[in-house]
């Protein structure tokens, strides 16, 4: 149950429409005209100390945690230096754009039109990346929906997991600080390398600087506030100052300062560029010593700490990240991507589940919010209680938690590098990448629509919906045998991803040279000790970015489809299937019906699911021969977020019989109603896939109905499940427990249902703030009766 308290807040988050904050813009813009000619991380440096200088301080009333991005509750910032022009084509119409809607003022879009973006034109970093591609790479890959990349150059990239073991909560900024002064002290500038280090560091103490004065504005404000209060409320805020007066500037000494630390690291990230998968790592170990010692001391109780949680969570639900329409189509939700990791082994692979593992399950569970994402890590020796707990957790039908194989996860680290005792210690990134708080990698690159290879392989090279050449040209007439067909469509495969690559490589050049990450480069280990910038391949790890395969089961169906009716029966040809899907199926009827006879993966069929493994191995190899800025082969991945959506409409008619315009296929999961079976039948066609090997990580839903699990038997049954799946080399799976009428409901009277959280793909979020597609997408899911 949530206290008072938290109701109120709660309440206040759901009702509070996301708004655009234009101050952030503004001090940056500013700081950057005073500082033109100096070196590029001493002026994002110096931005980033304005903004922590001049931002709007608010404490909010009954806060616990403080500290905002914006004047608003829910606010929004611009970042300019990334991308501004499309703030100013899309903002007058940000309240009304089907997906992700904001509030923005007359008196901000003045602002920003005005004191902003003149001074930034020509200067940004989506303006520079599309400068640089060539027109062939571009017709592929600038909003397109078949290869997508725009998340990496109209935002900022994220994706990094604050090392708050080694060193948030060992030497706080503060420390930081004085580390760098010294291995300052100890450079002479007589080389390129000798200089380039010093410019590093000053930076970092300038950033340091930064940080430190927010905290401190702050503390004031929540001792002035203390003046006017009285009774709880004015010990509260006098408590607020006197943790605020101490992290993060120094390393915190109580449970209370620690999590107070948690989100000014997260809420410095934020203010320093906006950006997704900033995220929260192992929480629960991080957290638990403080909480140990507080209770043994009694300066803290269960539900005092519990409390506090759950503030965090609110606080972490409250930001917005703002993007594109084009973006918001594949991260629809308002979804920011903050990913905590609970249970799982620690680094000498004993059991690490405690107190603060429960704590979270329980916090997600009362408070119902949309992050942080929460993820648990479940191994042989998982203590029983705790899988039970986390089932609870998925009967509430929140999507909540994501549900990984800690060993695998452990593997594919392995695989990538790092050494065994670093690979246990994993968290995940974003949606289901597994990911270590010193590694430095771009883990959501690219989408790449593979039903566009399948529409290119049997259309010649055109897109059905544009009749535009996009793929490479072909002639099916020339096609004798499925394999031959196969290799076509392997061979277009391997176009899309070379594309990805291309804009990935210039993307990385682009970061380098002018978006350097100051306060980022604080956060993760190597930077530091290596006198480096994270964009210029700081990190202790350096990873290859993750491109992410979208519609592997609608390939593998088409597949399957052309060479049993094709090749094997030889009931229709391909010329057949190319007419068909140029006319959506319309006068082919016959040819239709037998496509939905063909088998189709998601039903422990070996015909059609040792297809989709040939597929997912043969882009596995494909992007693992090539090497980024650094020297790092690129990832592959079958994650999801809400780029299925977005994908499918951008692709006709598919030969599994799917429509033109539908949605595809999130992750490793079946297309939506062709897993007929049971649900074990699907996870069985998922385990097949090598998950092993794609580091970025792969993605299973599946949706039973509540029935199914609301029994005592019911949550033992799916248990044993997950435990069973996990057995076949599974990676990770995530469930929507609800059913099709609270869904159809929800979409008639949302404003009955705003907490009504589902899991969209690596994510969940509110319902209601789905677009009218997205929630038809996430109802046309197979609901499963029967395990």
């Amino acid at each position: 149950m949530l206290s008072p308290r938290m109701e109120q807040l709660k309440k206040e988050y759901l009702e509070t429409t996301p708004s655009i904050s234009s101050k952030r813009a503004v001090i940056f813009t500013k700081s950057h005209k005073k500082t033109e000619g100096e070196r590029l991380i001493i002026r994002r440096a110096k931005a980033f100390r304005d903004v922590c200088n001049k931002i709007y301080i608010c404490i909010f009333p009954n806060e616990l945690i403080v500290g905002n991005i914006g004047e608003f509750r829910r606010s929004g910032i611009i970042c300019p230096e990334y991308s501004w022009s499309w703030v100013k084509k899309e903002m007058d119409n940000f309240p009304n754009r089907p997906q992700d809607q904001y509030e923005i003022s007359t008196e901000n879009k003045k602002i920003l039109n005005e004191e902003v973006f003149p001074y930034w034109q020509g200067k940004s970093l989506e303006e520079t990346f599309l400068a640089r591609l060539d027109k062939k790479t571009a017709k592929l890959l600038v909003d397109t929906g078949i290869v997508d990349n725009d998340s990496k150059w109209r935002s900022a990239v994220g994706e990094i997991t604050a090392d708050y073991q080694d060193i948030i909560f060992t030497k706080g900024f503060g420390g930081l600080k004085k580390e760098a002064e010294e291995k300052l002290a100890a450079l002479s500038p007589l080389t390129p390398d000798g200089i380039d280090k010093i410019t590093f560091y000053q930076a970092e103490i300038i950033t340091c600087e930064g940080i430190i004065t927010l905290a401190n504005r702050y503390a004031a404000q929540a001792a002035y506030l203390a003046n006017t209060a009285t009774g709880s409320r004015q010990a509260e805020l006098l408590e607020i100052a006197d943790i605020c007066s101490k992290v993060p500037e120094n390393p915190p000494q109580t449970f209370k300062e620690a999590i107070q630390c948690v989100w000014f690291t997260q809420l410095g990230s934020i203010l320093s560029e906006n950006s997704l998968a900033l995220n929260l790592g192992r929480f629960d170990q991080y957290m638990y010593p403080y909480y140990k010692n507080d209770l043994s001391k009694n300066i803290i109780t269960h539900e005092a700490a519990l409390e506090r949680i759950e503030a965090l969570w609110l606080k972490l639900s409250e930001w917005v990240w703002a993007i594109s329409s084009n973006t918001a189509q594949y991260f629809a939700g308002y979804n920011s991507f903050q990913n905590l990791t609970i249970g799982g082994r620690k680094r000498d692979g004993s059991d690490a589940t405690n107190e603060i593992s429960y704590m979270c399950l329980e916090a997600t569970s009362n408070l119902k919010t949309h992050q942080p994402g929460l993820s648990v890590r479940i191994h042989p020796n998982c203590p029983p209680e705790f899988l039970r707990e986390v089932c609870k957790l998925v009967r509430l039908g929140t999507g909540f938690p994501a549900i990984h194989n800690d060993s695998v996860g452990s593997q594919m680290l392995v695989a990538a590098g790092l050494s065994p005792e670093d690979a246990r210690d994993w968290s995940n990134c974003g949606c289901v990448v597994p990911h270590f708080r010193k590694i430095g990698e771009w883990t959501s690159a690219v989408n790449i629509n593979l039903a566009a290879a399948m529409e290119y392989t049997i259309n010649n090279g055109y897109s059905n919906m544009t009749n535009t050449l996009m793929g490479l040209a072909t002639d099916i007439n020339t096609i004798k045998t499925y394999d031959e067909f196969k290799q076509i469509f392997f061979k277009q495969i391997a176009n899309l991803i070379k594309t990805a690559v291309t804009g990935s490589i210039i993307c990385q050049q682009v970061h380098k040279e002018i978006v350097p990450r100051p306060y980022i480069s604080l956060l993760v280990d190597g930077c530091m000790e290596k006198g480096k910038d994270l964009s210029q391949g700081g990190a202790q790890y350096c990873l290859g970015p993750v491109l992410t395969g979208i519609g592997l089961a609608d390939t593998a169906n088409s597949l399957a489809a052309i060479k049993y009716i094709v090749f094997e029966k030889q009931e229709f040809t391909l010329q057949d299937f190319a007419a068909a899907l140029k006319a959506d199926w319309l006068g082919f009827e016959k040819l239709h019906a037998a496509v939905f006879s063909a088998p189709k993966y998601g039903n422990d069929d070996d015909y059609v699911d040792y297809i989709a493994t040939e597929i997912s191995d043969f882009y596995h190899s494909e992007i693992h021969q090539y090497k980024d800025l650094f020297g790092a082969p690129f990832n592959s991945a079958f994650m999801g977020i809400s780029n299925y959506i977005p994908c499918g409409s951008v692709i006709g008619a598919t030969p599994d019989g799917r429509k033109a315009g539908a949605p595809l296929t999130e992750g490793v999961s079946p297309h939506a109603g062709t897993d007929i079976t049971s649900p074990t039948a699907a996870m069985r066609s998922a385990a097949k896939i090598n998950h092993d090997i794609h580091q970025g990580g792969t993605l299973v839903n599946v949706k039973v109905s509540p029935d199914l699990i609301k029994t005592d038997r019911g949550l033992t049954n799916l248990a044993a499940l997950i435990k069973g799946y996990f057995a076949l080399g599974a990676f990770h799976i995530q469930f929507n427990v609800i059913s099709p009428e609270i869904l159809f409901a929800a979409q008639e009277h949302p404003e009955n249902y705003r907490d009504l959280l589902v899991r969209v793909a690596g994510y969940s979020t509110q319902f209601v703030n789905l677009s009218r597609k997205a929630q038809n997408a996430i109802i046309e899911r197979t609901t499963y009766e029967t395990m």
